[in-house]
């Protein structure tokens, strides 16, 4: 089975309740799923609280201990798609990444046709609604993904 990174910047809110949503409903395409922030504090932190509390209204969890993380580079080999909530962490990564994983670099709205190209929007400054609105967009992709998976569409590795 394959693995997932989900990346934001800090770790602490988009990437977070990404890898909430798709442990919940990608168990059965990824057996290893996680997340990191490409500038998240090397101290490691907990989610932020709107992000929590977002995740809880919609009856998604983290695990007690979950940490935020930055991303190690010499990591990404290990998975067979990374998943970035910016063009701006898609290029950090891809200068981080070596040749052989450029590929598996890509936008997580990739899997979302009517937002291609576009970022999922950090809600971290934002109403409440944000938090509510990117969990929305996440499960898009995570649905679209699950589909792709089943079609035999989804090319990992």
């Amino acid at each position: 089975m394959a693995a997932v990174l989900l990346v934001c910047t800090a770790n602490i809110c988009r990437s977070p309740m990404a890898e909430a949503i798709f442990k919940a409903r990608l168990g059965e395409v990824f057996k290893t799923i996680a997340s990191a922030g490409v500038h998240a504090d090397p101290r490691g932190g907990p989610v932020d609280a709107s992000a929590a509390a977002a995740l809880e209204r919609h009856k998604y969890s983290l695990e007690r201990r979950w940490r935020s993380r930055r991303v190690d580079p010499e990591q990404l080999g290990q998975y067979d798609l990374v998943l970035a909530m910016e063009a701006e962490h898609v290029q950090a990564l891809r200068k981080q990444a070596a040749p052989e994983h450029q590929a598996r670099i890509l936008m997580l709205t990739d899997f979302l046709p009517e937002m291609a190209g576009q970022d999922i929007p950090d809600p971290y400054f934002g109403p409440v609604a944000g938090f509510d609105a990117v969990i929305g967009m996440i499960e898009r992709a995570a649905i679209r993904l699950l589909s792709e998976s089943r079609e035999g569409r989804l090319r990992l590795g």
